[in-house]
């Protein structure tokens, strides 16, 4: 079977043959592939910044974003059946009992870093025809989102976030004081920091919760993913038109930053327009770059006197990606002609170095190994 793998030690990105998986135990499921998003990781991966094969190998199968369709369980599955439609979570546990996360199936939260991520880091991706996995990481989908849903492993992220958000911020009156309830959107302001798969899809999600909601990106107006963000019911803002010391002035005190650019600078230019009570939360991994100044005084004077709250997330546990099947049900009812524009274009295995490798233009391009 044909497999998009990299290699490391030769710098070189392949569409080599594999050897179709086989079920090894009764708890397992084999999938035939469908769609696998392609994203930042993977390119980065591809640029050998990051990646690593499994142990003794000299080849990472990468990919991560998949939608698949369960082809044979093994006689322990209980979870799913052949026909269904799966996503497949990426993170496998450490194998430590003194880890607080792993041994809760919190892997996402895995304190010693020896965790596993298929794709990215010691076990093989979803960049491939068949995949074999345990029907524990697999995340059953209904079959009429099978068009959008390789957008569920990159929605998880916000996701994830947006469950911090609220945990976060039972520390103090949150909730709106005439619509009583436990997301608070609808009285709030949220700025996204990009306009890219995943800062749209945190838009959508923001959205859905009623949050004024604000996609504040680099590319001036008219465009593309400007018209995408008024769709949904979202502010397109292009930060060569007004600057992030301009934000409150123009838009109002801001209650939570999504931050999904990867833009260290603009980052920490836009942290210091927070209002009282904010939540920033990073997303992005920014390359390896030159050094960037920070007025850390203003950060921290306002990180006190304001009350405010900066925190990361990577990853997804199953929590996660449960409620992200279900946002993308409600973005495709609400949204429809939004949700299909995400995806800019689906592609054979054949193109694959050159997604992977060469520019592109649109929002999220899929490779789609089977129809």
């Amino acid at each position: 079977m044909r497999a998009v793998a990299v290699f490391p030690s030769e710098r070189e990105v392949r569409v080599i043959e594999e050897a179709e998986p086989r079920i090894a135990s009764p708890t397992e499921a084999r999938m035939r592939v469908l769609d696998v998003g392609v994203c930042g990781t993977d390119r980065e991966i591809c640029a050998f910044e990051y990646g690593t094969p499994p142990a003794g190998q000299a080849h990472l199968v990468i990919g991560h974003e998949s939608l698949a369709r369960v082809e044979e369980v093994g006689s322990g599955v209980t979870r799913v059946r052949p026909g269904d439609l799966v996503v497949t979570m990426v993170r496998r546990p450490c194998p430590h009992d003194y880890c607080g996360a792993c041994p809760q199936d919190r892997q996402d939260f895995c304190f010693t870093g020896d965790f596993v991520e298929r794709g990215i880091k010691g076990r093989h991706g979803f960049m491939t025809e068949q995949i074999v996995e345990d029907e524990k990481y697999l995340v059953p989908v209904p079959e009429a989102l099978r068009e959008v849903g390789v957008l569920v492993e990159p929605l998880t992220i916000a996701e994830k976030a947006l469950i911090q958000l609220w945990d976060v911020q039972e520390r103090l009156p949150w909730a709106c004081p005439h619509r009583p309830g436990r997301d608070h959107g609808h009285c709030r302001r949220a700025l996204v920091l990009g306009a890219g798969p995943v800062g749209l899809l945190g838009a959508m999600a923001l959205r859905a919760r009623d949050f004024e909601t604000i996609v504040y990106a680099r590319e001036k107006l008219p465009n593309a993913k400007a018209t995408l963000a008024a769709g949904i019911g979202a502010r397109y803002v292009s930060s060569e038109d007004v600057p992030p010391d301009q934000l409150e002035e123009r838009f109002g005190a801001i209650d939570v930053v999504y931050e999904a650019a990867g833009a260290s600078k603009l980052a920490f230019d836009v942290m210091g327009e927070m209002g009282a009570n904010s939540v920033f939360i990073f997303t992005g991994v920014p390359g390896r770059k030159v050094a960037v100044p920070v007025d850390t005084d203003l950060l921290m004077r306002n990180l006190v006197l304001k009350n405010q709250i900066v925190f990361g997330t990577v990853n997804a546990g199953r929590d996660a990606f449960e409620a992200a099947v279900a946002d993308v049900g409600e973005f495709l009812k609400r949204w429809p002609e939004a949700m299909r524009e995400l995806i800019s274009g689906r592609h054979p295995v054949e193109r694959a170095r050159e997604l992977l490798l060469g520019r592109r233009g649109g929002i999220k391009h899929v490779l789609a190994f089977s129809d």
